[in-house]
């Protein structure tokens, strides 16, 4: 019995790592702190914005963190604080001083004003997930310069080739799955999928084992980017760390080969190689390189795969929707030689499909908020605040893609940012949801088989715990 509960102890100790030296750290500094400092009260200095500081360098991090790692999510942090405080409050994360910004006045004052009184922000472990060089951290002028260079994979003619070639993934894939006649969770489906659309593109990998090393690798950065900041063997941050070690080999070993003549591929990768001779602000250095193929997968990945997901869960709660959109995809697919690709004009912004697309990213909220910084304080532009405010949306809460036949007012939606600094993937996203979604709707119905809302743990993009498992039946109707 006695060796029985050690091992069990140790399996305990090497599944939770992470929560336990959190939940020691948490204990033994607060009991300090309160003891040395007393116990915290509410502020409201003369800058006027009620909220909690909470203890020095410290503030309200472990409230913070335990939200992120319970079931209802980060934001269910900010949800407490705004029943306390109002809509505007402060707190103290990490030593950082966070104002939490909910209106769409407040939104356009401080995005469109990038660079000029505000510059980009991220935690920690979020910034050194990117790097330094990431087109997300760098100043402005450096920003300039690497956002251009970045900008090819996302023209129109690049759009143009990843539709078909992401159109012919997601119907194979599908059509496998469905054939299987098994349930799957669409949060791997999407993430597998996504991530093997944007390395092609980016790099074309396309085989394994070198493929699955960087996916795996990309995961464990990924998964540090809400996490602790302490390179402590065994959690996320360290194993992201680590991650991205392997990546910078990986990455460094493909551009040398790439530069020697050993490879060449007709991508993204190759045409920064491409640019060794010219002039310094025309061209990328290998680490700007590394570090901006690592920030385009995870940002395309994670991104575009929640939202995929959230889609069909929001579509299978809601049938009305869900049978006006399928009938103007079947629409599309009677109009259009059979076995043929779709194409960018079949993915028209004035489709029933796009609201669909732009209601489940306002739901979504797969940026729950835009940070910037000025003076030392992260000022955070709350996207999910004014997603659901119901003097900006009507009835906030109901799924109605219909909304949208509206204008909506400048900077209230946010799933890509707005101004300088808006998302360079926002095409690009869009593009691959109305593949899936019309692949998805026009050629299978499905069952939902989890209705579970809650949501995963340490995850700094809201997903499903239950990833949103369904299983595919093949429409009769097909022309």
């Amino acid at each position: 019995m006695l060796n029985l509960s050690v091992e069990g102890l140790t399996l305990v100790v090497q599944n939770h790592y992470g929560i336990l030296i959190v939940a020691v750290l948490s204990i033994t500094i607060t009991s300090l702190l309160l003891k040395a400092w007393g116990s915290t009260v509410d502020t409201t200095d003369e800058d006027g914005i009620p909220g909690r500081l909470g203890l020095p360098f410290f503030g309200e991090t472990f409230s913070f963190f335990s939200a992120s790692y319970s079931t209802k999510g980060c934001y269910d942090f900010v949800k407490q604080r705004r029943k306390q405080y109002g809509k505007w409050f402060k707190t103290r994360i990490l030593g950082k001083t966070h104002v939490f910004v909910p209106s769409v006045e407040g939104a356009k004052t401080i995005l469109a004003n990038d660079f000029v009184h505000f510059n980009k922000s991220y935690v920690k472990s979020m910034a050194d997930a990117t790097g330094a060089m990431s087109v997300f951290s760098v100043p402005h002028k450096i920003h300039t310069r690497i956002r251009r260079l970045l900008s090819d994979p996302f023209s129109m003619s690049s759009l143009s080739k990843f539709a078909v070639k992401f159109d012919k993934m997601v119907c194979e894939r599908l059509d496998k799955l469905e054939k299987s006649g098994k349930s799957f969770r669409v949060i791997d489906f999407s993430l597998k999928i996504t991530f093997d659309a944007i390395v092609s593109m980016l790099m074309s990998v396309t085989e394994n084992p070198l493929l699955e090393q960087i996916e795996k690798d990309c995961t464990d950065v990924s998964n540090s980017m809400l996490s602790i900041p302490l390179m402590i063997p065994g959690t996320r941050y360290y194993k992201g760390m680590k991650g991205r070690e392997k990546l910078n080999e990986t990455f460094g070993n493909m551009i040398a080969r790439r530069r020697s003549g050993e490879e060449y591929f007709d991508d993204f990768l190759q045409t920064m190689v491409y640019r060794d001779s010219y002039p310094e602000d025309e061209k990328l250095d290998d680490q700007e390189i590394i570090d901006n193929l690592i920030t385009l997968i995870l940002a395309g990945q994670t991104t575009t795969a929640s939202a995929m997901m959230w889609c069909v869960k929001f579509l299978s709660e809601n049938k009305d929707v869900l049978d006006r959109l399928r009938e103007e995809q079947l629409s599309i697919v009677r109009n259009k030689a059979e076995g043929a690709s779709l194409t960018l004009e079949d993915l028209t912004e004035k489709s029933y499909g796009f609201k669909v697309v732009k209601e489940t990213l306002r739901m979504a909220n797969v940026l729950i908020w835009l940070p910037r910084v000025k003076k030392g304080w992260l000022v955070n532009v709350d996207a999910t605040c004014i997603h659901y405010d119901p003097n900006v949306y009507k009835d906030p809460t109901q799924f109605n893609p219909s909304r949208f036949d509206d204008f909506q007012k400048p900077y209230s939606f946010l799933p890509f940012g707005a101004g300088p600094r808006t998302c360079l993937g926002i095409n690009m996203a869009k593009v691959a949801m109305l593949v899936f979604v019309h692949r998805l709707t026009s050629g299978y119905k499905w069952t939902l088989d989890d209705p579970d809302s809650s949501l995963e743990r340490k995850e700094h993009i809201p997903r499903l715990r239950s990833g949103c498992p369904i299983t595919l039946k093949a429409l009769n109707d097909g022309k």
